[in-house]
């Protein structure tokens, strides 16, 4: 089977059960948006050394996989969500008490690892941003609202205290 088809030669694409929608329909931009975060993690998983760390992120690709699957029309269970939020929650209270308080705003730069982790950061606001965008334009709500916006919103959090992590190791973090 060929990697192309032809078939979105007119602007359309399918979703999953065979809806044809335009490739700018603001469900195909989400989900786009999230399939972009899940390349950058892997980029991230690059160049992460601690196992324990690819692994989680490994992980994350994997929630993201389900979500998009649930947003283009697949029955996924989305129940692991709310563990993988506490999961995060645990993991950035726990640096939070090992990182120095904050006080002024981070700039996104040091390490690589760290700039990598801020890039994601930034990207899962934005499919955030879009996800609340596409829910408020439906007229049938999507029934996981609430757990894909919590997962959204506490992954950015979780990011965003990795790569503080991350410079705090290389004394990188840069403050303005």
């Amino acid at each position: 089977m060929s990697i192309y088809t032809r078939t979105g030669d007119n602007g359309t694409t399918s979703l999953f059960g065979g809806k044809r929608v335009l490739k700018s329909d603001l469900l195909v931009e989400t989900y786009g948006i999230i399939d972009e975060l899940s390349s950058f993690l892997g980029l991230l998983i690059f160049y992460i050394k601690n196992k324990s760390d690819k692994k989680d992120v490994t992980a994350i690709q994997k929630d993201l996989y389900l979500i998009m699957g649930n947003l283009a029309g697949a029955r996924t269970n989305l129940n692991p969500l709310d563990k993988r939020i506490a999961q995060f929650e645990k993991e950035i209270d726990l640096l939070e008490n090992q990182l120095p308080p904050l006080s002024q705003f981070v700039l996104p730069q040091g390490s690589i690892v760290s700039i990598y982790a801020h890039i994601c950061r930034t990207i899962c606001r934005r499919a955030e941003r879009n996800f609340v965008r596409y829910y408020n334009s439906q007229k049938s709500k999507q029934k996981n609202f609430k757990s894909i916006l919590s997962y959204f919103n506490r992954l950015s959090d979780y990011l965003y205290i990795k790569a503080r992590q991350y410079n705090k190791n290389k004394k990188e973090e840069m403050r303005v």
